[in-house]
């Protein structure tokens, strides 16, 4: 410990084997040491006492859409690392979409890099895309260092980045497969969703019924078959439908390489609640009803979910129109993932550590990132300093996002975020922030 130059001290700090009073030594931006709450501290280091505030590992969002460039009037890499800052998120990884050019190419993925870096906030990584004639780019980005690589198998909602049929999946899984890379995949069968009604208009029971669970089902299912066939590494993106559990549990049951994460907006918000014309709501696959969510909760308890992530997909406001067919679909949630999350996972009888869990530590090894996601020695000295029994209402207008859309409006939730430090140094505290401290992180060789 004589070497410490920063001592973090709580009455609760939530490390991988458990929540108790400790005292965590940082040198170098990593964390050396988690030591007896009544440690000693150096002369040289710097205390911070939190009280009775709750230290915990800094969150890792595997699932942001940021847009940028190309899209930037959407969200943008200043705005959406700041909202993450703001909200706990130490590390985003950075989906291949909705950004022009989207990353696809290693040349793509420059763009999206020198863009970010001089704009982050917090740490961050990239995804790249798989598209239908792009096979021969997979092995070059994942050399460049990408996390995986991210389909659809239902149009996309955007021209440049086509889906893949069952046969281009195929494909692209085998090459993927080869290198033992990681797909992640939007499972929504097109087939399926072109079958179900399409009404359009305010009402949201008919924008449900246009995106129905059989539509995951059914993609998922044959994910699963793709995955077995191949022996590949398989994720399943913001997954919705509760009647898929049964294939995911024998799946990896049998040794299919699957994984699968859920969102906050699925865990907290439900169909029932959402009033007709309140697009701010529409995201795909939907929000589902009640009785759905309970399964969610039941199977990110048991493991069946592994994790929880944003997929945090802005738009302009205009593009939110009152008419579900046709409005932008996607939830922005960066900011509010942490507390909303809090507050339902309390409600029904979670711990913290749960939460930090499902949205810190299974996230980080989803994609490979030792270095993040617990508070123990050897790991970054990323934190977030929560105050779990405080509650705020949320007001639009203090959001740190682009366009300041949101379902959680006027909700009253409990956690609030007092401060966020990235590598041992404080980036946010009480709203106001420091200059961008991130850096951009590749997937480790």
């Amino acid at each position: 410990m004589s070497d410490a130059e920063l001592v973090l001290r709580s009455t609760r700090v939530i490390t991988p084997e458990g929540t108790r009073a400790a005292t965590v030594t940082v040198s170098a931006g990593k964390i050396t040491a988690v030591l007896p709450y009544d440690a000693e501290v150096p002369a040289a280091a710097r205390l911070e006492d939190v009280g009775d505030h709750v230290l915990l590992p800094g969150l890792v969002d595997t699932h942001v859409h940021v847009n940028d460039p190309g899209r930037t009037e959407w969200e943008g890499f200043w705005t959406a690392t700041r909202a993450a800052a703001a909200g706990g998120i130490t590390t985003l990884v950075d989906m291949p979409l909705n950004s022009l050019p989207p990353t696809t190419t290693v040349e793509h993925l420059r763009i999206k890099q020198d863009v970010a870096r001089d704009k982050a906030h917090i740490d961050v990584g990239f995804w790249g895309g798989a598209l239908p004639d792009n096979v021969k780019d997979l092995r070059p980005l994942h050399d460049a260092g990408v996390f995986g690589f991210k389909a659809f198998l239902s149009p996309s909602g955007v021209d440049e980045f086509p889906h893949l049929d069952q046969d281009q999946l195929a494909q692209s899984l085998a090459e993927i497969a080869g290198f033992d890379g990681l797909l992640i995949v939007h499972a929504e069968d097109p087939h399926h969703l072109a079958a179900a009604p399409q009404q359009g208009g305010p009402k949201y029971t008919d924008f449900l019924a246009s995106r129905p669970r059989d539509a995951e089902d059914t993609a998922i299912a044959s994910l699963i078959g793709q995955a077995r066939r191949l022996g590949a590494r398989v994720h399943v993106l913001h997954l919705s439908s509760s009647d898929a559990l049964p294939l995911i549990r024998a799946a990896r049951a049998e040794g299919v390489r699957l994984t699968v994460e859920t969102c906050p907006h699925y865990l907290t918000l439900t169909a029932e609640e959402v009033p007709d014309g309140a697009s701010e709501f529409k995201c795909c696959p939907p929000i589902r009803e009640a009785a759905n969510q309970d399964l969610l909760w039941e199977a990110l308890a048991d493991g069946t979910i592994d994790c929880v992530v944003t997929d945090h997909s802005p738009s302009t406001a205009d593009l939110k129109t009152p008419d579900f067919a046709t409005a932008w679909g996607g939830i922005s949630g960066l900011q509010l993932s942490l507390s909303a999350m809090w507050t339902e996972a309390r409600e029904r009888g979670h711990a913290l550590e749960d939460v930090v869990r499902w949205m810190s530590t299974r996230t980080a090894a989803l994609v490979g990132l030792a270095h993040k996601g617990a508070i123990e020695a050897g790991r970054d000295a990323d934190f977030a300093v929560l105050a779990p029994d405080e509650t705020f209402t949320v007001d639009p207008a203090g959001l740190q996002h682009r366009n300041r859309v949101t379902a959680y409006a006027g909700r009253t939730l409990y956690g609030v975020v007092k401060s966020t430090w990235l590598r041992g140094e404080r980036i946010v505290a009480d709203g106001e922030f420091t200059e961008p401290k991130g850096t951009l992180l590749a997937r480790p060789q």
